[in-house]
């Protein structure tokens, strides 16, 4: 289960309202509570910004956005994230950044001791590549690192910044969206400067164990034909295995997994104006009709109309 939850203040009823009516639209953007991250987009054209809890045993479906993504993370509680085939264990005060085609989920066990609650913030890609345009910046190489330890560093008060900007949100006085954007552009200038820091300590994804070997595989054979067999004998275990590996981790089939990864890097190749055969065929689907139907299932519009509303969304 996935809610979405907003800083408390002063303003509670004008609040409760605001809550209702994003809560509301989110409701509408999503046919179902495990396609929710698959139907989301930015409600605003530079900065979204919010909170968001995920309770024990929650499924939240790998997926991929064409924004970038910070998360800033309040409660961990034995959660995990995973980004691209790289697994982190999270701590309080972390930080992940996940750029556009990435794919990514929270892993999120049934024996986790409390909620996972995260701040959030997208920024589209329109916003920072004028920013990056304006000032001579390299802002996605100068935030790479994909997650950073805040907790007990100097960096700590990143999650202060984060706060400011839900509030302006919530409030919604006036110039609120000037301030949230002028804010996001404070996180990304400390974020750069947080990152010349762990340069020196990278942080490093855990020890890969099963499930990251397993998802590893499946990029290196994204465009071949995968078959839990095939997996099974590769890694000298049984099917079953696998099996059970991809529902008490990903909560969903080996197979679900595969299609959707699949599914994620056909987006990014539609939206490089990739021809449509050629889409299926490089991320493995026997051929273009069974490349539409789950990508129709999966996203609820075809391939043609979803490179016909990126098209018709860039600036």
């Amino acid at each position: 289960m996935v809610e979405v939850v907003f800083v408390n203040n002063s303003h509670g009823k004008k609040n409760t309202k605001k809550r209702e009516q994003i809560s509301d639209e989110i409701r509408e953007r999503s046919r179902h509570s495990s396609d929710f991250y698959q139907e989301l987009e930015m409600r605003s054209r530079y900065v979204d910004t919010y909170q968001d809890v995920s309770h024990p045993g929650s499924n939240v479906q790998l997926h991929s956005h064409n924004f970038y993504e910070l998360l800033y993370c309040r409660k961990a509680n034995g959660a995990e994230y995973l980004v691209g085939s790289d697994r982190y264990k999270l701590q309080r005060g972390d930080l992940i950044f996940v750029a556009p085609g990435v794919s990514h989920c929270p892993i999120l066990p049934p024996t986790m001791s409390g909620s996972y609650v995260r701040d959030v913030l997208w920024i589209s890609e329109e916003l920072f590549d004028t920013i990056a345009e304006r000032y001579g910046m390299d802002l996605e190489n100068s935030a790479e690192a994909t997650l950073l330890r805040t907790a007990g560093t100097r960096w700590e008060y990143l999650g202060q910044l984060f706060t400011k900007g839900i509030n302006e949100t919530l409030q919604q006085e006036f110039g609120w969206e000037m301030a949230v954007v002028a804010n996001t552009l404070i996180i990304l200038v400390h974020l750069m400067r947080a990152n010349d820091d762990a340069a020196k300590s990278p942080m490093m994804a855990e020890k890969p164990d099963l499930l990251d070997q397993v998802l590893a595989y499946v990029e290196q054979h994204l465009a071949e034909k995968i078959t839990l067999a095939d997996v099974a004998r590769h890694f000298f275990i049984s099917e079953s295995t696998v099996t059970q590996t991809f529902r008490k981790k990903m909560g969903v089939s080996f197979y679900r997994c595969v299609t959707q990864r699949r599914l994620i890097a056909a987006k990014a190749l539609i939206e490089k104006g990739t021809a449509m055969e050629s889409v299926a065929e490089q991320v493995g689907f026997s051929d273009y009709s069974s490349f539409f139907r789950a990508f129709k299932q999966e996203y609820g519009v075809s391939p043609r109309q979803y490179r016909k509303k990126q098209l018709a969304e860039k600036p």
